[in-house]
């Protein structure tokens, strides 16, 4: 089993003369990615008692993710006002807390973290207890900051904050965006090979929207490029990307257990980082986070 810890809100998105409510939050959006690849997903994250808590627990429900939910202090479920550029680029306003309260960590395979879980406080935290706690049980740790400039202090503290927990993650996924946050300028191989000196991380993948991902590994440097697709918007692709590369490495296994034995090869790895933005495209080609289920995949998927 993989577990997710972090947000989950409603996206607020105009169309035509109203707003309409999808059910997101990119840790949320991967346990949905992850069922829906047939990979048994449990989300520890907070929400209301409200109609929105509803709409977000009736969504995990049917996608068949199991959810520890602890409530807000607010009573409010959290959101993001999003507004959708002629380019398909999402960009949010938040109304959001993260006072997640002290976890156990389940039996698991995986303990997946990131996005804005990993940044606000109190809830930042707990978060970091359970990355002890996997840690200490030789866990998988995966780390996706998915970064908000909004809810940075600095990029230099949001770069100290990432190396915290990524010299603890066997798996770390950043997005160009990422990179330029709190790098800009950078060479993604310099920040790729900077992470992989952390202690268990094996494998760190930089994600560049239409221009493809690239994956590394001590030694080892291959990039794929991202599938032609007509995009609608880009809302959840990260996600889908990085719920489908936990889902092929978990079938493969390669994450049952910390020294598993992550793909090394070229050839393995380009498996790995195509099969994810196969999903991503198709993410991309849809309105909103809505990932793909197996059957929407090619047949012979990842392959």
């Amino acid at each position: 089993m993989i577990v997710v810890v972090g947000e989950s809100l409603l996206d607020i998105v105009p169309e035509g003369s109203h707003d309409a409510e999808h059910v997101g939050g990119g840790p949320l959006n991967i346990a949905v990615g992850l069922a829906r690849l047939d990979q048994s997903a449990l989300l520890i994250t907070q929400v209301g008692h409200d109609a929105r808590a509803d709409a977000v627990l009736e969504h995990l429900r049917a996608n068949e993710v199991e959810v520890v939910a602890s409530p807000t202090h607010s009573g409010r479920t959290n959101t993001a006002r999003a507004t959708v550029n002629a380019n398909g680029e999402a960009h949010y306003e938040f109304d959001l807390e993260w006072t997640l309260p002290h976890q156990e960590l389940p039996r698991c395979d995986v303990l997946h973290v990131g996005s804005l879980g990993t940044a606000l406080e109190p809830g930042r935290a707990s978060v970091m207890d359970l990355v002890d706690q996997a840690w200490g049980r030789d866990v998988v740790i995966s780390f996706d900051p998915n970064l908000r400039p909004q809810f940075m202090e600095s990029a230099e503290q949001a770069w100290r904050d990432i190396e915290t927990i990524g010299e603890r993650a066997t798996l770390i996924k950043m997005s160009a965006e990422d990179v330029a946050l709190v790098h800009p300028g950078a060479d993604y191989g310099d920040i790729a090979r900077t992470l992989l000196t952390g202690e268990r991380t094996e494998l760190v993948v930089i994600t560049d929207g239409a221009k493809g991902a690239t994956a590394y590994t001590q030694g080892v440097e291959t990039h794929c490029p991202a599938p032609k697709v007509d995009v609608v918007d880009t809302v959840g692709a990260g996600d889908s990307f990085m719920s489908a590369m936990l889902a092929i490495l978990m079938e493969q296994g390669a994450l049952t257990a910390y020294g598993a034995g992550l793909p090394t090869s070229t050839e393995g790895l380009n498996q790995v980082i195509a099969g994810a933005a196969a999903a991503a495209a198709i993410t991309c080609s849809r309105a909103g986070a809505n990932p793909p289920r197996l059957k929407d995949l090619p047949k012979r998927w990842p392959a």
